[in-house]
């Protein structure tokens, strides 16, 4: 995860919790709305509040007649002072209850009122915020679509330049193999013919390596593809490497120890071969094999090269490979798989020099025809699992038409992503 994914995920975080505290907030003040009033509390109230005032006002006290009036006034007399302060009393408490009460129903219904307008403020106050975010949304994506339709204008620009660079670096490539090729042919000292026509198949040879060197891997890819045959040879010396190349597989043979010798046609390649220590023969193929003895050579390689050769010339090599391979001797021979659609689109019909796609059974038949036992098939090259049609889960349909579904992607594989080589192995 990146640093702007993490701040990313910390603001949507922080978001939610800050959505939800206003959510909380909302809520808690829409539920103070809801406090009744004293008044609403206490209904009888008001009833209690009169009659409380009724009992304040103290009625005129009677004074009988006679006797009785006059004992009655003195005791009056020394009794009145008192009732005079607790009707004051009295009076006052009722007053001050009165305000109390008037004032705390006015408190209510103001805070009432408030909370009120504070729920309206609160829910205007989202759809602004929403609005506000929408907006915010919509200029950025709008600059976000002006940032990448530039980005892709740009994009677009640098791949014209590297379509462009990739041009000249193959071109230089073929200039520089060629030059390589022309100071060859001229340090022979020639005659002036012999020089020109020297000259003129070498530049056709560099050509060539240019472009192996471009479509075809490094050498070190090319090593490391190779390698899983030199076990087969290590019983094998000496082995022949047919149509050597640029000698990967005879690096291969020289650090296991295996005495090998190659033979290529091509005139860079095999001064490169040499140059690295190698022995290599520059001539046909054929020719070569019809110099050698017979049961003569423990073992021959051929790696992208039958491919390359007429239907005349495959028979007379296989003829030739099983008579100078002795007894128990080993012949492979690596080329395209024709029944893959992927490597005859990819690979097979990308070089000009190819001669004709071989089936593998075809090659089988000749390898046996020509003298060869114990002769079968390696497929070689797997193609990427995640390049290939996927199966569909046994959940996304009724189990009988998914079924007939894979049966039918796999049979689609094995067409279009089935191995892009295989490898001829027989013995003598």
């Amino acid at each position: 995860m990146t640093t702007d994914d993490s701040e990313l995920r910390s603001l949507r975080q922080r978001l939610d919790a800050e959505e939800a505290a206003y959510a909380d907030l909302l809520a808690a003040v829409d539920r103070l709305v809801q406090f009744p009033l004293p008044l609403e509390r206490l209904p009888e109230q008001p009833g209690l509040m009169q009659r409380l005032n009724a009992l304040c006002e103290v009625p005129p006290t009677p004074s009988p007649a006679g006797l009785l009036g006059r004992v009655w006034g003195r005791i009056w007399a020394q009794l009145a002072p008192r009732f005079e302060r607790q009707q004051e009393f009295d009076a006052a408490l009722v007053r001050v209850l009165n305000g109390q009460l008037e004032e705390g129903a006015r408190l209510h219904t103001h805070l009432r009122d408030l909370a009120a307008t504070l729920v309206r403020y609160f829910q205007r106050l989202l759809p602004v915020i929403d609005a506000r975010d929408r907006l915010s949304s919509a200029l950025t994506t709008t600059r976000g679509e002006l940032i990448l339709e530039a980005f892709d204008r740009r994009q677009e620009a640098l791949a014209r330049r590297i379509d462009g660079l990739m041009a000249l670096r193959d071109r230089l490539e073929a200039v520089a193999s060629k030059t390589q090729a022309l100071a060859d042919s001229l340090a022979a000292e020639a005659p002036p013919p012999a020089v020109a026509a020297t000259a003129r198949l070498a530049a056709e040879d560099a050509a060539y390596v240019a472009f192996e060197n471009r479509f075809r891997g490094s050498q070190e890819e090319i090593g490391e593809r190779l390698s899983s045959y030199v076990e087969l040879f290590r019983e094998a010396a000496p082995v022949i490497d047919l149509g050597c190349g640029r000698g990967e597989f005879l690096d291969l043979l020289k650090a296991a120890g295996i005495a090998a010798r190659g033979v290529d046609g091509n005139a860079s390649c095999v001064t490169a071969c040499r140059t690295r220590g190698h022995d290599v023969v520059h001539g046909d193929l054929v020719d070569y094999l019809s110099t050698l003895g017979d049961a003569s050579v423990g073992g021959l390689f051929a790696a992208q090269v039958a491919e390359h050769l007429p239907p005349r010339a495959l028979s007379d090599l296989l003829r030739e490979a099983a008579r100078v391979v002795r007894q128990g001797g080993l012949l492979v021979l690596e080329t395209v798989n024709p029944r893959s659609v992927i490597a005859f689109v990819d690979i097979y019909i990308r070089d000009l020099t190819h001669e004709r796609p071989l089936h593998p059974e075809t090659l089988r038949f000749l390898a046996a025809a020509a003298g060869f036992s114990d002769v079968r098939i390696e497929w070689r090259s797997p193609v990427d699992p995640s390049s290939r049609l996927t199966a569909i889960p046994p959940e996304a349909l009724p189990p009988l038409a998914v079924q007939r579904m894979n049966e039918n992607v796999e049979r689609l594989n094995a067409l279009l992503y089935a191995p892009q080589e295989y490898a001829l192995v027989a013995r003598r």
